[in-house]
């Protein structure tokens, strides 16, 4: 036997079976992104231009062209902005096209951020941005507001002597009482109207 072949036999007896993916399908191959922009849809800025100026005034969108490939029959058109407020921001129109078609079709609108474009910050939830100070601060002032609020909602009925309440204060209660009735039937007989 060649060496060659004892060396092939040695291989596949060290190597384990083929080992089966435990969830789902093979992972597929990505495809690879165009680095250069399809022909036809280079060429069909006037289209690109169009389904900007669906969404915005003719004032807006700038001299500034650039045409970026995404994948095949997919290309971006990128227009300069010259809304105030917006600079370093694009227009951008991604097209596309069917295989063997010279029709360009508009798929996607709208502004995107170039590098020195103006952004807001990343948003940080109020747990981890509030201060514990503030916290502080707020836990007391709902303290006071719900100290106040329970001496507003429960009026205390003064009571004599004897411990029982004042007849003031059972006149008050009652004719409470007999108002929310009476705007309660007032309300039903309105809604059944």
């Amino acid at each position: 036997m060649s060496p060659m072949a004892e060396r092939t036999d040695a291989q596949e007896s060290t190597q384990a079976p083929e080992a089966q993916p435990l969830l789902g399908d093979a992972a597929k191959p990505r495809r690879r992104r165009r680095s250069t922009p399809d022909e036809v849809l280079a060429a069909a800025v006037d289209t690109a231009r169009a389904g900007i100026l669906e969404i915005t005034d003719a004032s807006a969108l700038g001299e500034g062209h650039e045409v970026r490939g995404e994948e095949d029959r997919l290309s971006t058109h990128l227009f300069e902005c010259t809304l105030k407020g917006y600079r370093g921001w694009s227009w951008f129109a991604t097209l596309s096209r069917a295989p063997r078609s010279k029709t360009a079709t508009v798929c996607e609108v709208g502004l995107l951020p170039g590098p020195d474009a103006l952004l807001s910050p990343e948003w940080v939830p109020w747990s981890e941005r509030v201060r514990p100070e503030e916290l502080a601060a707020q836990r007391k002032a709902d303290q006071e507001t719900a100290a106040q609020g329970g001496a507003d909602q429960q009026a205390p009925v003064e009571e004599n002597a004897d411990g029982e309440g004042s007849e003031q204060g059972r006149r008050t209660e009652a004719g409470a009482a007999e108002a929310t009735s009476q705007r309660h039937s007032a309300e039903t007989q309105t809604a059944g109207r």
